[in-house]
């Protein structure tokens, strides 16, 4: 067992070597410049065309959920530990200079989860008595032609295995750890959580896009309130705070307290990493989701998928950087959410500060876990034929593993999980530089169709490829 773990870590630290992180920034950059990097250039329509269009009551368009509730599952199944824990991690491994490096993977990754969720929408299928199927399988195989469906299998295949992993276990091995600060004993916690899990998944992605549509924002603002509130009681420090992230970036980050120092590719590396790892743009993963919303157009409802990122990586995992940083924890020699707890209990104390980062461990994973349900059983559906027989099975197959991975060791379920994710994003990366030119076209059609003076909303069939999947 011991040289199993080995050879999946050796092979893990390969795989998410700089060939993989150069791979997903390069696409990143590539992205931006064809898109003429459309996540400044239409920075505030992204805002008009989301909190607004929704604060408004505005959408129209074929779809099974709303684009609100659509981008809430996609946020649940995006924001976690990476962005409790990642960023301490990153802090910890590369200084207060690896988030500067974790921006910049949040800006580029705005323009990749974009062209994700334009391609999405765009080759989109409605499934026999089910919701709509989108993401990577489905636009590798009707975007890229036949010959190319084997990527496709492989995608759907990582997809539907990693969800086990990493989307159950995982998952629900983080709540078990982040309700013990409660007493609360891991097995108690994994029945607990199978039968919460398994009310949310049994009724398919309207229900868990209830469930998302009032835990997300929850976490987020109780997240965001003990955030700000250290943030404002150290608010004279937060230039200095940030002129230290700027600086660290360009420089090696020397020792100081329980800090051993970092080199400046310490900071380079874990800091696009961790961004990568916490906004998971490139994945494939998100636009399963999103292709499940009711829009008129795939570019109306990719500026969710850019907002997703944005406030992802740009203000949650930025908030935690500051708490960390203002707070002197990272320092400490501490790392992950400990880290992060340490950085919370200097201003709400260990009990309160414990609490608020164990509560949002518990909603984030919970999140996740109901939102992978759905990706792997879409995975698998296209893999061993759309409809209800397949999507049952696969959700009673989930709830077992609920159980199991909060009540067992995760360290080679970890080394896996990262294996099983980088090889969900290879084909994802290469049907995003193929498909490039189709939502060029596409930002084209809504540029032309929908001016900066337009408020109403003008009826427009969305341009896919067939209507609904053969039986």
């Amino acid at each position: 067992m011991e040289n199993v773990l080995k050879f999946t870590n050796t092979l893990n630290a390969y795989l998410w070597g700089a060939p993989m992180i150069i791979a997903i920034i390069g696409v990143g950059v590539f992205l931006a410049v064809r898109s003429r990097f459309i996540q400044m250039r239409r920075f505030i329509r992204m805002w008009r065309e989301t909190f607004v269009r929704t604060f408004r009551g505005e959408g129209a368009g074929e779809g099974d959920i709303s684009p609100f509730q659509a981008v809430n599952v996609a946020i649940g199944g995006t924001i976690g530990v990476g962005n409790i824990a990642g960023v301490a991690t990153a802090i910890a491994a590369g200084g207060p200079g690896a988030i500067f490096w974790m921006w910049i993977s949040g800006v580029l990754g705005m323009s990749t989860k974009f062209f994700e969720v334009v391609l999405g929408i765009h080759y989109r299928t409605r499934e026999p008595g089910g919701p709509m199927v989108g993401g990577p399988m489905m636009y590798i195989s009707r975007g890229m032609g036949s010959a190319w469906r084997w990527l496709a299998f492989l995608f759907a295949i990582f997809g539907a295995l990693t969800a086990f992993v990493i989307g159950n276990m995982v998952q629900s091995n983080s709540v078990a750890e982040g309700l013990c600060y409660f007493h609360i004993p891991p097995w108690m916690t994994g029945i607990g959580l199978l039968v919460f899990v398994g009310l949310a998944t049994i009724g398919g992605i309207k229900r868990i896009a209830h469930v998302a549509i009032f835990c997300v924002p929850f976490m987020c603002i109780l997240y965001m309130m003990g955030a700000l509130a250290i943030i404002s009681w150290k608010i004279a420090y937060v230039p200095s705070a940030l002129m230290m992230i700027i600086r660290d970036a360009f420089r090696p980050t020397a020792a100081i307290g329980g800090f051993a120092g970092a080199a400046l590719m310490q900071a380079i590396r874990y800091g696009i990493a961790r961004g990568v790892f916490s906004n998971e743009a490139g994945l494939g993963s998100a636009p399963i989701a999103h292709a499940t919303a009711r829009t008129d157009h795939p570019v109306r409802q990719a500026f969710w998928g850019m907002m997703e990122v944005f406030v992802d990586t740009i203000i949650m995992c930025t908030a935690t950087a500051l708490v960390i940083i203002l707070t002197g924890a990272w320092k400490s020699g501490e790392t992950g959410a400990s880290l992060t707890i340490q950085g919370f209990s200097s201003l709400l104390g260990i009990k309160a500060g414990s609490a608020v980062v164990a509560v949002c461990m518990v909603l984030t994973a919970y999140d996740t876990n109901i939102a992978w349900c759905f990706y792997g059983e879409t995975c698998a559906a296209y893999l061993m034929g759309h409809g209800r027989i397949v999507r049952y099975t696969y959700r009673f197959m989930w709830l077992p593993l609920v159980l199991v991975g909060a009540v067992v060791k995760l360290d080679m379920v970890w080394s896996i999980a990262d294996i099983m994710n980088g090889l969900m994003t290879i084909p994802n990366l290469i049907a995003l530089v193929v498909l490039a030119p189709v939502v060029v076209r596409l930002i084209h059609d809504f540029e032309g169709k929908f001016s900066r003076s337009q408020n109403a909303v003008e009826p427009h069939k969305i341009p896919v490829r067939g209507d609904t999947i053969p039986k």
